[in-house]
């Protein structure tokens, strides 16, 4: 029998496959379809420091091959979550992976010393948001930008702290290495890729905030790419996303590097996903004498 089990940060997860924050919001909703406790880990709905409303619609666009998405960080708050929401997830037979996005170096860590006194298994830091201090320019395109911020996060974080890295960068490698030389204990990706549809009639783009990041089986390519490029680039483990929507899938982020692997627009198409893609796994490793899950990581062969 294959063994799924796989550690990610010194944490055994049952499996390697969890969901990705933003796709799934807080749990309720998939639970008429799949229980929760088929995940190897969840990644909860993107978290602010206080509540936001979200971006106004229309926020989502469908496009070939995936969506658009500008909702905006729609969510209850840091402090919400830790009181009322995480003591209900904390009972599921899961991992808890909370998200994190800050306007400020002063509110990510805030929002770790929160965090980290839940029993939420991993904070999840989003640094593809705007640094308001330094003219808006997103933290995750500046490499001493990033080491900084995870240096400054890593003293208030009592949790592994994954860095989740845009793919709008230069090199996304480079992003990687400042993220492990701040002390990052893991890193996940890829973000979203930043993009517009435009009504033809109207002549203005679909989306209310004119542009979204484009999630689904368009960038895979793309973010299989890069978690090949990150794993050769650092020692820390990888978290793999963009459009999964099979076994097959997941097992090529796996062959490049990812330890673990996130479900997240596929879900919006098959809501059971999970269920095909850990069967599909135990089978390629049935069919491969392959026993545990941690040696399918990383042995991508180059031509």
């Amino acid at each position: 029998m294959a063994d799924l089990r796989i550690d990610y940060c010194g944490i055994e997860f049952k499996n390697p496959i969890v969901t990705a924050s933003g796709t799934f919001g807080f749990g309720e909703e998939d639970g008429e379809y799949t229980e929760l406790s088929e995940y190897g880990g969840f990644s909860a709905k993107g978290l602010t420091r206080t509540p936001r409303p979200g971006n106004r619609a229309p926020r989502i666009a469908e496009t070939p091959s995936g969506i658009l998405n500008s909702v905006g960080l729609q969510n209850p708050g840091v402090e919400s979550f830790a009181a009322e929401i995480m003591p209900e997830l904390a009972k599921l037979d899961t991992h808890v992976i909370a998200n994190m996005s800050g306007n400020t170096v002063e509110e990510y860590c805030e929002m770790a010393e929160i965090l980290s006194e839940t029993d939420t298994a991993i904070i999840e830091m989003n640094i593809s948001c705007p640094n308001v201090k330094h003219g808006g320019l997103a933290f995750g395109t500046d490499a001493r930008t990033v080491l900084e911020l995870t240096e400054a996060v890593k003293k208030h974080c009592k949790k592994p702290l994954v860095v989740k890295l845009s793919p709008n960068v230069t090199s996304v490698a480079d992003i990687a290495k400042a993220a492990e030389a701040g002390g990052a204990d893991g890193v996940s990706l890829i973000n979203t890729l930043l993009g517009m549809k435009i009504d033809i009639n109207t002549r203005r783009p679909i989306l209310a905030n004119n542009t979204g990041g484009l999630s689904g089986p368009a960038v895979m390519p793309v973010a299989v790419r890069m978690v090949h490029e990150v794993y050769e680039a650092v020692k820390i483990p990888i978290i793999g996303m963009g459009g999964v929507m099979s076994a097959s899938d997941a097992l090529e982020f796996m062959i490049a590097g990812a330890r673990l692997v996130a479900l997240g627009t596929g879900m919006f198409v098959k809501p059971d996903l999970i269920i095909d893609v850990k069967q599909g796994i135990a089978e390629y490793m049935d069919k491969n004498g392959i026993k545990k899950a941690v040696d399918i990581v990383g042995t991508l062969e180059l031509n």
